[in-house]
């Protein structure tokens, strides 16, 4: 009799473990404490949903090869990346259509009409610069400078086969040496060129690795550099730099058959919400829902006159186009 009082309450203890699991998480694939706040809103989401998403540190690529090996067996609920994995990651069959809240404020082009990704917020491509790591050059103020000897080994990109940063700087210096999403040759040989200078290459966020010296100078965008400079009190400047740039948006998707898909749209219309917004704003990225920035968040950008060098792309073109890059980039230049 002792024996099946115990067999039976292990087995009541695991069953009843099971539901709190089920019902209090949500799986994020890309959602990583050091890049965008995440970990801040993240800590908002479990104190007004009850919901504990876990950080993950995917890039957008390692993210949508996830969702695409996992097909068959979800295990994510909700997927952030670059606007142009979530557009393959709907071609793929990955995605569920999901309108969130505020989804008729969006701008047309900022989400699919399906609902299959939305913009969440955007970023503007330039030069994260640690000044203080530069023994004595002078903060670059181009492209071209990079390509500098006295830059040697202290410029650092992430994989643009691989992260989405990493693409949107090399179309953003693509187009900037000539090129277009027809043709990425310049882009090609301007890397071909910053290889001979010992860049860095990681595959994901480097944001520690600025701010301890380690890259210098990190192509990367504004928001990191705002949050360096004005929440971790770091000498660092963020430089639109003179050729031009691009803002890309970063979308989010409800994952098909997910496993806690309720969960997963409480999150999606969490971070689309007037508050959830605002969170973006504050953390220094442009919200989608233009009236979530406030004057005081905007006054920490650099000035508008400034970001007139940036310059919108098409991003479904920059889809179609990215695995034909990534080739050119892995042959040519890795």
């Amino acid at each position: 009799m002792r024996f099946k009082q115990l067999v039976l309450g292990a087995a009541f203890a695991v069953v009843a473990a099971q539901p709190a699991l089920a019902d209090d998480v949500a799986i994020c694939y890309n959602c990583p404490p050091e890049w965008a706040d995440w970990g801040g809103q993240l800590k908002n989401i479990a104190r007004d949903l009850k919901i504990e998403v876990p950080q993950d540190n995917k890039n957008s690529g390692q993210t949508l090869s996830q969702l695409l090996a996992e097909k068959a067996n979800p295990v994510a609920d909700v997927a952030y990346y670059g606007v142009s994995f979530g557009i393959k990651a709907k071609q793929e069959g990955v995605v569920a259509n999901y309108k969130p809240a505020n989804f008729d404020k969006i701008p047309t082009g900022l989400k699919d009409e399906d609902g299959g990704w939305f913009a969440i917020h955007s970023g503007t491509i330039g030069l994260f610069v640690n000044t203080e790591a530069l023994d004595g050059a002078p903060v670059p103020q181009s492209w071209s400078d990079l390509l500098k000897p006295e830059y040697k080994g202290m410029v650092g990109y992430l994989d643009p086969s691989s992260a989405f940063v990493g693409y949107a700087g090399a179309v953003a210096i693509n187009r900037a040496m000539g090129g277009s999403l027809d043709d990425f040759t310049p882009g090609i040989e301007f890397f071909k060129k910053l290889k001979a200078n010992d860049p860095i290459v990681p595959k994901q966020t480097a944001y520690a690795r600025v701010l301890s010296g380690e890259i210098p100078i990190l192509l990367d965008y504004d928001f990191n550099a705002y949050r360096a400079k004005y929440k971790d009190q770091a000498n660092v400047a963020f430089v639109i730099p003179a050729e031009g740039t691009v803002a890309v948006p970063y979308v989010m998707s409800l994952v098909k058959n997910g496993p806690h898909a309720e969960n997963g749209k409480k999150v999606l219309d969490y971070v689309m919400s007037d508050e959830g917004q605002a969170h973006w704003a504050n953390a220094f990225l442009r919200p989608v829902i233009a009236s979530a920035m406030s004057p005081e968040a905007s006054a920490k950008f650099l000035p508008a006159a400034e970001y007139e060098r940036s310059k919108p792309v098409d991003y479904a073109k920059m889809a179609e186009v990215q695995a034909g890059f990534s080739e050119r980039y892995l042959s040519e230049v890795r």
